[in-house]
């Protein structure tokens, strides 16, 4: 079965937020380390993979993407320290 992710990552200060959908979570986080994922995190370089979901289906990852987006920041930390409580970067290896 072929999953799908969505995925928080952040900076060192953990200040900003990046939220996205993909099927490939371990290509994209090494796009995203390398300065090479989406625009948005290599201006504000956030490398650090804080919180991801898998879910079964792309479409489900493309709603739950478009729906945490819309989330206030506060909401978005509390969901993240639910599985993350230090907000420490994760390795998905």
């Amino acid at each position: 079965m072929k999953y799908s992710f969505v995925y928080i990552m952040t900076n060192t200060y953990r200040t900003t937020f990046y939220i996205g959908a993909i099927t490939n979570l371990e290509k994209r986080i090494t796009e995203h380390a390398n300065g090479t994922g989406a625009q948005f995190t290599k201006k504000y370089n956030l490398k650090d993979l804080i919180y991801f979901e898998k879910l079964t289906d792309v479409n489900q990852a493309i709603d739950r993407e478009n729906q945490l987006k819309n989330w206030h920041k506060d909401w978005k930390i509390n969901l993240i320290k639910k599985k993350n409580p230090k907000l420490e970067t994760l390795k998905i290896m």
